[in-house]
């Protein structure tokens, strides 16, 4: 068989299975009134509406926080019959913007799918909350998840950030993971933001 033949077989049957990985990523609702997520290599201001979740609070290696705080976040949506969406959000200390920190407090949130939701058993290590609207800067990501590359696109950030001034910082940086741990590396999607206003 030729190269070029069997290029294409392998071809053929890689395209429907890349296919069927990215609908089943993209499966699970953003909430309502969310933007799409920013592609790859983007930097763009966006705006977020007002939204609730319920929310984790982790203390120990930032690099854990996310997978720690799954099982407890699970199973406050499953308690209360709420829908999962798309993407997990991880709010890092604000110090992380000026160094890397690898140790400290992270909050890890499922978002609703709408302010409505009022669930009704709560575990003591769950809060809901309520966020306002938010205006952020944004660089999409896609690859592997992973805390380690962190403090790297928040340097992206903040060098965009110094070209322009116009904007200043008001909050916590977060990361979005739009993807389940299932969906393979290559086609995970996420996003670094830092909350900002206009000066």
């Amino acid at each position: 068989m030729k190269l070029s033949t069997l290029l294409i077989l392998v071809g053929a049957i890689a395209l429907p299975i890349a296919f069927f990985a990215v609908k089943k990523a993209m499966s699970a609702p953003l909430p309502v009134g969310f933007p799409t997520p920013t592609p790859h290599d983007t930097i763009e201001v966006k705006q977020y509406p007002a939204y609730r979740s319920g929310t984790y609070t982790y203390e120990g290696n930032l690099s854990d926080a996310t997978s720690y705080s799954f099982n407890p976040l699970f199973r406050h949506i499953s308690s209360n019959n709420i829908s999962m969406t798309a993407p997990v959000e991880a709010r890092y200390p604000i110090a992380t913007i000026d160094q890397p920190m690898q140790q400290g407090k992270a909050k890890v949130s499922f978002l609703y799918n709408n302010s409505e939701i009022k669930p009704q058993q709560i575990s003591p290590d769950i809060q809901v909350e309520d966020h306002p609207p938010m205006l952020v800067i944004s660089l999409g990501i896609q690859g592997a998840y992973g805390y380690g590359s962190y403090p790297e696109h928040i340097e992206r950030l903040k060098q965009w950030l110094a070209n322009h001034p116009e904007y200043e910082i008001i909050g916590e940086p977060r990361e979005f993971l739009y993807d389940s741990p299932y969906t393979p590396s290559p086609l995970k999607r996420r996003e670094v933001q830092i909350p900002i206003r206009k000066r």
